[in-house]
């Protein structure tokens, strides 16, 4: 078998700043899966009524609904999930307190909040 090797070119160089973005991305995008479940869970338990039929059309839709809440409450801070992964993860790669980037809270690009 032969050795993978690495391929030299932009994508491969990480830098410290490019390490923090993947990091916030990837730490909002699981706090919004994890609102997700809880506020779907939430909803299908309150919302459903004795004697009301199933309406696939209507779950898809408040579906889409709670996907787009979570996503919204993640994006504007959670409930701290993000945050304390963030700091943990850049604590571990040497990036907290005695590195370049110290977020105290995470903070999103403004572009990427009104997509």
């Amino acid at each position: 078998m032969l050795p993978l090797a690495q391929s030299s070119g932009a994508a491969s160089v990480s830098t410290p700043e490019a390490y923090a973005k993947r990091v916030v991305h990837a730490a909002r995008q699981f706090e919004a899966v994890l609102l997700n479940s809880l506020l779907g869970s939430l909803e299908h338990s309150f919302s459903a009524l004795p004697g009301k039929k199933a309406d696939s059309v209507a779950d898809n839709y408040h579906a889409m609904g709670m996907q787009a809440l979570a996503s919204s409450l993640a994006a504007g801070g959670g409930v701290g999930i993000a945050n304390m992964i963030v700091r943990n993860l850049l604590h571990a790669k040497g990036q907290g307190s005695n590195g370049l980037v110290q977020p105290t809270k995470v903070s999103w690009p403004s572009a990427e909040r009104s997509k």
